[in-house]
């Protein structure tokens, strides 16, 4: 994976490089990041010359508060999370269980996202920090094609330190003060630990068999998850 500089993002990179059964994961195929709302003219140029489509994760409310700086290219909105991103605070969950909730409740916008990764072109996943939504979106899409768990999971992992520090310290003190008895809030918010992507992913092959079932159980057919490797891997 490649850490990549587009000016007025955060948190972008390109997974390519990672290792897969009989090639590796193809480089400028499937790149991820956070919002794009503070893109400026230099790092909208530089995402127009590397991605034919965006996946935008965030739901209504998000979009209109912090709209895309980048109009130019085609763009699909799918928000991953059915309830409101304050409920999650609310009820204090874990990173855990909030993964869960989306594996149980948005299965389908889940496949819908790799669905269009699956489209052969240099797509760009975001939300709006990159960590949750879009990590479990590009988990699963590479490890439905096989590439190898530590890779997967290191990738999700480096988010953490890819958060700006100033974004961390005011979104901290803002959850200290809106959810003083939420123990998880913090977490939820800045924290990218290897051993919760590594669980779920273990979850996901224990329930369902592998990342590759757990689509198919959201509908996505085997001519579809045969375009997300044609897409993904190179030999």
């Amino acid at each position: 994976m490649t850490v990549l500089d587009l000016p007025g993002v955060f948190n972008a990179r390109d997974v390519g490089g990672m290792p897969v059964a009989g090639g590796r994961i193809r480089e400028g195929a499937l790149l991820r990041s956070g919002s794009l709302v503070a893109a400026t003219a230099a790092g909208v140029s530089e995402i127009e010359r590397r991605v034919a489509h965006i996946v935008d994760l965030r739901d209504g409310q998000e979009v209109a508060e912090a709209p895309s700086a980048v109009a130019s290219v085609p763009t699909t909105n799918l928000p991953l999370f059915l309830g409101s991103v304050a409920s999650f605070f609310d009820d204090d969950l874990s990173l855990d269980e909030m993964y869960r909730s989306l594996l149980e409740k948005s299965g389908e916008r889940l496949a819908d996202a790799i669905r269009v990764i699956a489209r052969e072109e240099r797509t760009l996943v975001h939300c709006t920090v990159g960590k949750d939504r879009t990590g479990l979106t590009v988990a699963l899409a590479l490890s439905a094609v096989g590439a190898e768990r530590e890779a997967v999971v290191d990738d999700y992992a480096l988010t953490a330190s890819q958060l700006p520090a100033e974004r961390n310290r005011r979104i901290t003190a803002f959850l200290r003060a809106q959810h003083p008895h939420a123990e998880n809030a913090v977490a939820l918010a800045t924290l990218s630990p290897a051993g919760v992507m590594r669980g779920l992913l273990d979850e996901v092959d224990s329930r369902w068999g592998s990342a590759a079932d757990y689509l198919r159980a959201q509908g996505m057919a085997d001519a579809e998850l045969l375009s997300l490797r044609s897409a993904l891997v190179e030999r």
